[in-house]
Parts: structure tokens; C-alpha cells; sequence
């Protein structure tokens, strides 16, 4: 393929991506009944009220990509170094993708087209040592938390109480073991016939050391921090009234559900918010409240970066070096 022709279908991808988002954005964002019900919700509490809380949760979410960025950085010391500044292009970028494409599986695309060609395999396997950081949160919190729930709301014997919390915890200590031996996961591609042709792109897996496994653990633990932290906001602020142990929770389990569930960010809060409004339910009679919650934080955890992402599509280059 030539250089004119590899630049005219990349620019022809480029323009493709960003009026596939355009256009998906506009058809889910043009009618959302939730969006509109958080808007009154927050506008019957005072404009400084109103003014503070979303700053502080729109803060919060650049803190939350931005520490996404560091760990991206990091996980890609063993491939190619790059930029900060790189990095947090790239997942923004990744961002943009992730809005049409199910489970976000997008996201893997559109941050690794920021690498070399030939490193970008490479740079899947190990974006997926970060995303495993952070399902081993949601799962150890989000378990614990339905065994929690289950104890509390439904009538179980003593016996399945006691088993429920053993399952949870042999649930969140396998994941727990899996990530900080996450070597082994190269070991096992090695004996499954079909993929050990595949298995050099994961021999980086047993370049990292625990230490670094600790460091990239640590990120992840302040990304959940934040982002539990923007929906405690949202709901003690709206939702005075509300029992802060049992709230936090069922954000735990809110996150677990979604984790678990194949869904596109597009129809995500369909999940948030059915789910949302179900846990809360038990605690709370604001259901209209927690569902316009849910999705004030999903459009501004997910739908406001991969808007502000698109900007960085065009800075992909998809047939050879990025333009940094």
C-alpha cells in the first residue's frame, strides 16, 4: 500500500469514527429522561449547591483518567516509552472508542494505535494487567458486599448466611492470588493448543514484578476511591437522608454488576440505573433520585471524556508512528 493511499484511508477511518460517535452520542443523548430528572434535581437545591457538587465531580473524574494515564505510562515501561502528555492522549482516545463497542473493548484499540505498530499486541497484554487491578477492587469489594446484602435483606439461615460470606471470600481471595501471579496466566496460553501461537505477545506478563504489580494495585485503589467518591457525593447531597454504610455498600455492588454484565458505555446506564434503582429500593424511597444519579455519573465518567477523546483521534496514525 503507498503512503498517499495509507493517508487517505486513514484519514477516511479517522472521519468515519468521529461521525459514527457524533451520531450514536446525539440518538442516546437527544432523549434521556434520567439526564433531564438529575438536571431538576439539582437545579431545586441552589445554584452555589449545584455549582460546587458537579465541580467537585467533574474534578474528580479528570483525577480519575488522569491517574488512569500514570498507570497506562507505567504498564508500557517494558514496550515503548512514552510521554505523559502521550499518555494521557491515548486514553482519552481509547475513551472515544470504547462508547460503541461492547464490553468498552474499544478502549484496548483506540489507546494502543498511540504505540508503535509492531508494539501494539504487546501493548493489549499489558493494558489488561491494569484492567485486571481494577476488576480485582470490584470484585473483593463487590462480593463482600452482596454477601452483605444477602445477610441483611433476604431471609437466609445461619448456615447459608456463614456459607454465602466463605463463597464471597474464596471468590475475592482467587482473584486476589490471580493478579499478583499473574505470570501464570503466560504458562496456561503455553498449554492451550490454539493460543500458544500467541503466546510471545504475553511473555511480558512475567516481566513484571510483584513490586510493580503493587504500584499499579495501589493506582487502581485510588481510582476506585474517586469514583465511589463522586457517587457518595452526589447521593449525600441529593439524598440527605440516606445511611451511609449500607449506600456505600451497594455502590459496591453497583460496580460489581456492571463488571459482570456485556454491555456498550452507550446503553450502560440502562445497567446503572436499573440496578441502581433496585439496590436502592432497601434503603431509600428516591428511586426516580438514585437512577438520575447513576446516570449523571455515567454520562460524566464516560459519555464528557469520550467527547473530550475524539479531539485525539485525529491525532492517530494507524499505518505507522503517532504524531505525539
Amino acid at each position: 500500500m503507498s503512503n498517499r493511499t495509507k493517508k487517505i484511508l486513514g484519514v477516511v477511518l479517522k472521519a468515519a469514527i468521529l461521525l459514527l460517535v457524533a451520531w450514536v452520542l446525539y440518538r442516546k443523548l437527544n432523549n434521556h429522561q434520567n439526564l433531564r430528572e438529575f438536571g431538576r434535581l439539582m437545579r431545586d437545591l441552589g445554584t452555589h449547591t449545584v455549582a460546587t457538587t458537579l465541580s467537585v465531580v467533574v474534578v474528580l473524574m479528570f483525577a480519575n483518567w488522569f491517574l488512569e494515564a500514570v498507570k497506562w505510562r507505567y504498564l508500557c515501561r517494558y514496550i515503548e516509552r512514552i510521554s505523559l502528555w502521550t499518555s494521557v492522549q491515548s486514553v482519552f482516545c481509547g475513551l472515544t472508542w470504547a462508547v460503541f463497542t461492547p464490553n468498552r473493548i474499544g478502549e484496548y484499540g483506540g489507546r494502543v494505535m498511540f504505540l508503535q505498530p509492531r508494539k501494539r499486541i504487546f501493548g493489549v497484554v499489558a493494558m489488561g494487567i491494569g484492567a485486571l487491578a481494577q476488576l480485582v477492587l470490584t470484585s473483593v469489594a463487590g462480593s463482600l458486599s452482596i454477601a452483605w446484602f444477602v445477610n441483611r435483606f433476604f431471609d437466609v439461615s445461619v448456615a447459608s448466611g456463614i456459607a454465602i460470606w466463605l463463597l464471597a471470600m474464596l471468590y475475592a481471595g482467587f482473584f486476589l492470588v490471580l493478579y499478583f501471579n499473574v505470570k501464570l496466566i503466560n504458562s496456561w496460553i503455553k498449554r492451550v493448543g490454539f493460543l500458544r501461537k500467541f503466546h510471545r505477545f504475553f511473555e511480558i506478563l512475567t516481566r513484571y514484578s510483584r513490586r510493580e504489580l503493587t504500584v499499579v494495585f495501589l493506582n487502581s485503589l485510588a481510582r476506585f476511591v474517586i469514583f465511589t467518591s463522586q457517587y457518595c457525593i452526589l447521593m449525600l447531597v441529593i439524598i440527605p437522608s440516606i445511611e451511609f454504610l449500607p449506600m456505600l455498600l451497594m455502590i459496591f455492588i453497583l460496580f460489581f454488576v456492571q463488571s459482570a454484565l456485556p454491555t456498550l458505555d452507550l446503553f450502560d446506564f440502562g445497567v446503572r440505573s436499573i440496578t441502581a434503582s433496585y439496590l436502592y429500593a432497601h434503603i431509600t424511597d428516591q428511586d426516580i433520585a438514585v437512577m438520575a444519579i447513576a446516570s449523571c455519573i455515567w454520562f460524566i465518567n464516560l459519555i464528557l471524556p469520550a467527547i473530550l477523546g475524539s479531539v485525539f483521534v485525529l491525532k492517530i496514525n494507524f499505518f505507522g508512528d503517532t504524531a505525539n
